[in-house]
């Protein structure tokens, strides 16, 4: 099989050799969040996080507030589907199907993603007992156990490439879990963290950045040695605030990287002798236009929030727009309504799953307490003033 270099379709721009701090934020307009509306009619994650994380309201310990969580029935339905070795359904990145039982095949990535979400502490039994085997996925194990739904079998076999390139996925997304859980001090974290943040930064300054694509046969893919982000590794760095603070120049280039538009080839890398579907790389701004937002809500307030989690927010006009453009789709009341039609959002967006929908009921006012929730929460991120309503 023969290949050769290909012009880039979008080269990202190139780095300036001295670093260039960004201006300070103008001033935002406040945002008028609905929290009394939002208690009347939200789940019990939304209300516990939109009083706690957008309102700022203090829960104290064993007070009605912080226990409200632990109180929700699908969060317990959840804890409930864990195995005794921490881990749900032997998988680490399965999502349940679009039509059968809300938490049927999840992973365990997923899983306590989701509870997580839910508002449960890192110290909550099935987080707790969920960290040792992410804590294990952290170093390098060839353990094949440790592959869980991705090991070979008599009919899947893989070569020594593609278990690499499995291993570090792996390795990525339980540093995302981990890190959202509230582990970003613990040296095996920031550990994994730092190889992880090496490996991407060698990438987007080399070469190799601005002319990812070879040409395989009469189609563009991935190279081998690329290396760009994932969405795990972007997940875990918006989780990890103080180690952004230490890696300031691998930031700005993967502010560079994400601002760039998305190439149009498919996403597929060649990987020893074959190529794979690689979604999970990042390649752009996976949120170019209105367009994308309509096409998708919940996954554009999950890339809305990443960026603001990772201080790249107010940096963008671009995406401060679209976040307005939320805003802006609001009532007197500060409660969100769709753009066009009346029907919940949905996605099919499987890195969504983890944090949409939190609401139980998918009927009246409530169908609109996930999106109202999230727009404040990106606002409190991205450190516009909030007005309690």
């Amino acid at each position: 099989m023969s290949y050769m270099l290909s012009d880039p379709v979008h080269p990202i721009p190139p780095a300036p050799s001295v670093p260039i701090y960004p201006a300070a934020p103008a001033p935002l307009t406040a945002l008028e969040f609905p929290l009394g509306w939002l208690l009347d009619h939200g789940s019990a994650p939304i209300q516990y996080r939109s009083a706690v994380e957008v309102g700022r309201l203090h829960a104290g310990p064993e007070t009605a507030l912080s226990n409200l969580p632990y109180t929700f029935a699908p969060a317990l339905r959840l804890a409930l589907g864990q195995a005794a070795d921490g881990v749900w359904n032997n998988a680490m990145l399965t999502v349940p199907p679009q039509r059968g039982d809300e938490f049927e095949h999840v992973g365990t990535v997923h899983a306590v993603r989701r509870l997580v979400e839910y508002g449960w502490a890192k110290d909550s039994p099935p987080v707790y007992q969920a960290r040792r085997v992410l804590f294990r996925l952290l170093a390098d194990d060839n353990d094949p156990a440790l592959l869980f739904e991705f090991a070979p079998s008599p009919t899947k076999k893989l070569e020594p490439e593609s278990l690499m390139a499995v291993r570090q996925v792996l390795r990525e997304a339980a540093a995302a879990a981990l890190a959202q859980a509230g582990f970003e001090a613990d040296p095996r974290l920031r550990g994994a963290a730092n190889r992880i943040v090496e490996r991407i930064h060698e990438f987007l300054k080399s070469p190799l950045a601005a002319k990812p694509w070879i040409r395989v046969g009469n189609k563009q893919v991935l190279a081998p040695e690329a290396t760009p982000p994932s969405i795990y590794a972007l997940h875990m760095l918006a989780h990890m605030p103080l180690f952004r603070n230490e890696h300031y120049e691998a930031m700005e280039a993967l502010y560079r990287w994400l601002s760039h538009p998305l190439p149009r080839q498919d996403q597929v890398q060649l990987v020893g002798r074959r190529m794979h579907p690689v979604p999970h790389f990042v390649l752009g701004d996976r949120l170019p236009h209105r367009n994308a937002v309509e096409d998708d809500v919940p996954a554009a307030l999950a890339w809305l929030e990443l960026i603001a989690r990772l201080g790249f927010l107010r940096r963008s006009e671009h995406w401060l727009k679209l976040h307005e453009r939320f805003i802006d789709d609001c009532d007197r009341e500060g409660v969100w309504h769709p753009h066009k039609g009346m029907a919940m959002p949905r996605s099919a967006n499987a890195w969504c799953w983890a944090h949409y929908p939190l609401e139980s009921s998918h009927a009246g006012d409530e169908r609109w307490t996930d999106v109202t929730f999230r727009v404040g929460l990106i606002a409190r991120l991205s450190g516009r003033p909030i007005n309690l309503r």
